[in-house]
Parts: structure tokens; sequence; C-alpha cells
């Protein structure tokens, strides 16, 4: 499909943060890398288990913040990045704001514009 980059602002109780996202039509949970998280003062509330596309199974704490886009804000699981990790836009929250990847123009538009 290509990649597409997306920016968002992501909050928590400590402030917030305007990221560009590597938005992943793969990743279920939006990543949040671990200097951002830490600056926002997230705290987690579970881990998880996730596979990555080369098989490799790996575990992430998680949590939940604030994310707004396009002027709009709603809660989301996060998950809470390590060392190395990127910030990824997880399909749960393009879903949570009604937003799909249309994978010809790369562009993430309204879902309704393409179920037409």
């Amino acid at each position: 499909m290509g990649i597409v980059y997306f920016n968002a602002t992501v909050s928590g109780h400590k402030g917030s943060e305007t990221l560009e996202f590597l938005v992943d039509s793969g990743a279920g949970y939006t990543v949040l890398p671990r200097k951002t998280w830490r600056k926002l003062g997230l705290v987690a509330d579970g881990v998880e288990r996730f596979r990555l596309a080369d098989g490799t199974l790996i575990e992430r704490k998680i949590s939940e913040c604030e994310i707004t886009i396009q002027e709009k804000t709603r809660h989301t699981t996060v998950v809470l990045g390590e060392k190395d990790d990127a910030a990824l836009l997880g399909v749960v929250t393009l879903e949570q704001f009604g937003l799909i990847i249309n994978p010809f123009t790369r562009q993430i538009l309204p879902m309704q514009m393409l179920m037409m």
C-alpha cells in the first residue's frame, strides 16, 4: 500500500504532545514511543502479547490516553512502546474516529467516503 504518515496529539495527566505517526493498517493498537508516554505520565494497566509481521511474539504494557485527530478527541488503548518502538497509529484508533486509509491515494478519509 505504501507508507502513510499522519499527525495526531496524545494527552495524559502531565501534558500533551503532537506526533507524526506511521499509519499501520496491520497494527491493532496505537503505539507510543517510550519517551512520549513517560512525558505524558501514562501508567500501564495491563500487559498484552503481540505478533509482529515477521512472526516474532512480543509483550508490551498497555494503557489508555486521549488522542486528538482533526479537532476530535477520543480515549483509546495504546501500547507503551519500549526503547526503539516507533509511533504507530493503529486501526482501533482509526475506527474510533470513523477513519479509513484509502490504499490508492494513501489518504486518511472518513469511512463513509469509501463505503458509498
